[in-house]
């Protein structure tokens, strides 16, 4: 796989920032979102796709743990012998 030119790296990042615009104004619905998704997969390489999908859910994590703070899980009792 060769890397992308300019032109290819600008399309694939204006397809990714009009799907995540999408995902933004709908909830994370991604049905909603499908023609955005669509044009995201065919303008950038299968890499980037699979980085940029994790990357958007690291921020989303990262703004909720930045929003919500660390909630340990509760404690489960073990039964008694």
């Amino acid at each position: 796989m060769t890397a992308p030119n300019s032109t290819e790296r600008k399309a694939c990042w204006d397809a990714r920032d009009r799907l995540w615009k999408c995902l933004d104004d709908n909830g994370d619905k991604v049905a909603s979102c499908h023609k955005f998704q669509s044009e995201f997969e065919a303008d950038c390489p299968s890499q980037w796709v699979k980085y940029f999908t994790k990357r958007r859910d690291f921020l989303k994590y990262k703004d909720r743990m930045q929003a919500e703070g660390f909630k340990p899980a509760e404690e489960t009792q073990q039964p008694s012998s």
